[in-house]
């Protein structure tokens, strides 16, 4: 099957919303892990740490995607126009969803950082930030579930009915995001140590 052109103009546009498709996704299952060790945190709180700081590069990197987006938008770039916005209410809590996804993974690392002397009040803000966290997130992962799936399998299988340029590059950026997060898990896992005592 032959690729669909794209038009010149729309590439970037597409090709962001590649890049925010596929990092969504491993997001996704990266907070479905994170979410079983939640489940007996004591126990596996090396692995709670470990994958949080996966979590936290793929949210730096997906901020900067949907920040891009946003920016262009907003400034009237044409082509981000004609692809328009979200429906309002993700519109309305994307702010939110962006604040309370830094606050969980900040509060983290400070708490897991500072160790046991660290508990007050960190440990209450990591458990408020995530309850607000994941109730938005939530509409926002149901809002996004079909575009997300779609892009992401696209994207990762390198789908040749609908190519869009630099692939490649944007792989190679989601692989050194995830590698920086892996790096800053096996840092974080030294500092867990504290809290395994």
């Amino acid at each position: 099957m032959t690729a669909q052109p794209i038009e010149t103009e729309s590439v970037g546009v597409e090709a962001n919303a590649q890049l925010t498709g596929v990092t969504g996704g491993l997001l996704f299952v990266a907070l479905a892990i994170e979410g079983l060790t939640i489940l007996r945190v004591h126990d596996l709180l090396k692995p709670h740490v470990f994958l949080g700081m996966v979590v936290g590069a793929l949210v730096c990197l997906k901020l900067g995607s949907t920040g891009y987006r946003f920016a262009r938008y907003y400034a009237g770039d044409p082509a981000y126009t004609r692809k328009g916005a979200p429906h309002t209410i993700l519109r309305v809590i994307g702010p939110f969803v962006a604040l309370t996804s830094v606050a969980v993974v900040l509060t983290g690392i400070v708490l897991v950082r500072g160790g046991r002397s660290a508990r007050d009040p960190w440990l209450s803000l990591h458990k408020a930030s995530f309850i607000v966290w994941f109730v938005l997130m939530t509409v926002h992962v149901l809002g996004h579930l079909r575009e997300t799936a779609s892009l992401s399998a696209r994207e990762l299988t390198g789908e040749p009915t609908r190519a869009v340029p630099g692939r490649g590059a944007r792989m190679g950026l989601v692989t050194l995001t995830v590698a920086v997060g892996i790096a800053g898990g096996f840092v974080a896992l030294d500092w867990a140590t504290a809290w395994a005592h």
